[in-house]
């Protein structure tokens, strides 16, 4: 990232915007808001390819400061990858196409406490080893009458 780029950046967005930026993606981006999905994430987008790198136009703020890639919606990543031109909210053909018994996209919890749990109630095939522990005492009075014999 040049110093020229950064300037122009901190001018653009403020030094608050730039510092969250540097913390959050490593690098100070400045361009239209384009969009929102329903998490409260916010999709960007520079043409301008003289203040940005090309291939990197377009990149997504997430509203989570724990974030991850699959809180992107599928629309929303094929447009920030360059599957689709249009906007998810403006391509006609994802309008049409989105059949109705669809279930609404979550993200993926595995490694949080609401990943998907199963259980089961089929019996184990293998169950494991439970030792017979006799009580104390009992044993050795036995053995010291047999030591004397």
């Amino acid at each position: 990232m040049s110093l020229l780029r950064t300037i122009r950046n901190i001018q653009q967005g403020g030094f608050k915007e730039w510092f969250r930026q540097m913390t959050y993606i490593g690098d100070a981006k400045y361009g239209k808001c384009v969009g929102k999905d329903q998490f409260g994430n916010k999709y960007f987008e520079n043409l301008d390819w003289t203040k940005e790198i090309p291939g990197r136009h377009r990149w997504v703020d997430y509203s989570q400061d724990d974030f991850n890639a699959s809180q992107v919606p599928p629309g929303w990543h094929s447009w920030l990858h360059h599957i689709r031109k249009l906007l998810p909210t403006e391509d006609p053909l994802m309008k049409a196409v989105t059949p109705p018994w669809q279930a609404e996209f979550h993200e993926n919890l595995t490694g949080t406490r609401g990943q998907n749990q199963t259980y089961s109630t089929t019996a184990p095939k293998i169950r494991a080893w439970e030792p017979v522990v006799r009580a104390r005492g009992a044993g050795a009075a036995g053995s010291k009458s047999d030591a004397t014999q």
